[in-house]
C-alpha cells in the first residue's frame, strides 16, 4: 500500500474500531421566562370610596420574546388598564391595576391572572390588598327584620352606628320612604357610637317588604347614610316540595314521594282529610312532631302515567284560619316521542 494513503487511512481504522461517535445533546430552542418583581400588593389602609393604582412589574428573563395573552382581573372592583403586549429578552413590561374600594369594608383581597406564553409558567397569579375603613361605619350595612306569621306587634332590628373620625359625631333622626317601618337612635358612647333601631309598623303585606332608612350626620365626608332594610314576612306553613314533579317513567315498584308540611306559627297544627283527585294514588298521612310538622306520603301503581296535559293534585284540611286549605300539584314529564315521530 502507498504509505501515503496508509498514513491517512489509520485515522480512519482507529474510529471504526472504537465503535460509532456518540450522540450530540440536542441544545433547547431559545424560550421566553417571565419574572414579577413583586407578586402581592397590599395598598394599606384607605377610605372607603378611593380610586387606587398599581403596577406589576416584570422581566423577560428568557431568551425568546415575551408575549402576554390575557390580563383577569376576579372581579369588577379591579380594571386594567392597556397592558405591555410584548416584550424582549432582557426587557420589562408592566401590568397597570386599578382598585375602586367602594362598597367595602375591612381587609379585602383580589387576584389578578396573567397568562402568557411562558411555557414553564404560563399563568401568574397576582394579588392586592386593601384594609378599607368608613368614616362612618354601620354594621350590617343591610337591615333585615324576620317577622313571625302570627307576629301581632312590631318586630325590630337593631344596627350598630360607629364614629371613626378624631372629632366628634352628631347624627339626626332618621326617616324611613315607607309607612312600614320606623326607626330612632339611642346613644351608647356620645359622639362614639350609636344604636339604630328599626322596627315594622303593623300591617305588613305578605311576602316581603324592602324600604329604606335614611339619616343625617355631621361629617363632612358623610353627610347622609342611606340604609336598605326588608322585612320578611315568613308564611304560616312549609310545604316542601310546593309541587310534586314525576319523571316520565316510573321506577319498579315506585317509592312513595314524601311531602313535608311544618307549622311556622306559635300554635299547633291539625291536619286532616289528605285525599287525592287520582282514585289511583293512595296518599298516607303521618305526624312527625306533634302540632308542629307532617308528612304525606303519596304512593303511585306500576307503570303510572298522566295523559299529556292533565295534573291531579293532593288536598289536605289545616287547622289554620287564614291557610285551611293545601293543595300540591303534580304532574308529569312527557316520556320521550319514537324515534321519526
Amino acid at each position: 500500500m502507498n504509505l501515503t494513503l496508509f498514513r491517512r487511512w489509520l485515522p480512519l481504522a482507529a474510529t471504526l474500531a472504537a465503535g460509532p461517535l456518540p450522540a450530540q445533546p440536542e441544545v433547547p430552542a431559545p424560550a421566553p421566562k417571565i419574572q414579577f418583581a413583586e407578586l402581592q400588593h397590599d395598598f394599606g389602609r384607605m377610605m372607603a370610596g378611593a380610586v387606587v393604582k398599581h403596577d406589576y412589574v416584570f422581566t423577560n428573563t428568557g431568551g425568546a420574546i415575551l408575549t402576554i395573552n390575557n390580563v383577569h382581573a376576579s372581579c369588577g372592583c379591579t380594571a386594567t388598564a392597556d397592558w405591555t403586549r410584548e416584550v424582549p429578552p432582557g426587557g420589562t413590561g408592566r401590568i397597570p391595576i386599578q382598585f375602586n374600594s367602594a362598597n367595602f369594608l375591612g381587609t379585602v383581597f383580589k387576584t389578578v391572572t396573567v397568562s402568557c406564553n411562558d411555557p414553564a409558567q404560563p399563568t401568574t397569579v397576582l394579588q392586592l390588598k386593601a384594609t378599607i375603613w368608613k368614616p362612618v361605619e354601620v354594621q350590617p350595612m343591610f337591615a333585615v327584620i324576620n317577622v313571625p306569621p302570627d307576629a301581632e306587634g312590631p318586630v325590630a332590628t337593631t344596627v350598630r352606628v360607629a364614629n371613626q373620625l378624631d372629632e366628634p359625631l352628631t347624627v339626626f333622626p332618621p326617616e324611613s320612604n315607607l309607612p312600614h317601618f320606623r326607626a330612632w337612635f339611642a346613644t351608647n358612647t356620645p359622639g362614639r357610637e350609636f344604636n339604630l333601631t328599626i322596627e315594622t309598623v303593623p300591617p305588613l303585606p305578605p311576602g316581603n317588604t324592602q324600604g329604606q332608612i335614611t339619616f343625617r350626620t355631621s361629617s363632612t365626608n358623610t353627610p347622609v347614610i342611606n340604609l336598605p332594610v326588608i322585612a320578611v314576612v315568613q308564611p304560616a306553613l312549609s310545604v316542601s316540595p310546593a309541587q310534586l314533579m314525576l319523571p316520565a317513567q316510573l321506577p319498579t315498584p315506585p317509592p312513595p314521594y314524601v311531602i313535608t308540611v311544618r307549622n311556622q306559627t306559635a300554635r299547633p297544627l291539625a291536619v286532616s282529610d289528605v285525599v287525592s283527585s287520582s282514585p289511583v294514588v293512595s296518599v298516607a298521612l303521618r305526624e312527625v312532631e306533634p302540632g308542629r310538622q307532617f308528612q304525606l306520603e303519596a304512593t303511585f301503581p306500576p307503570n303510572f302515567e298522566l295523559p299529556p296535559g292533565e295534573r291531579i293534585q293532593i288536598t289536605a284540611r289545616t287547622s289554620l284560619p287564614s291557610q285551611p286549605t293545601i293543595t300540591i300539584p303534580v304532574s308529569q314529564f312527557p316520556r320521550p316521542r319514537p324515534p321519526g315521530l
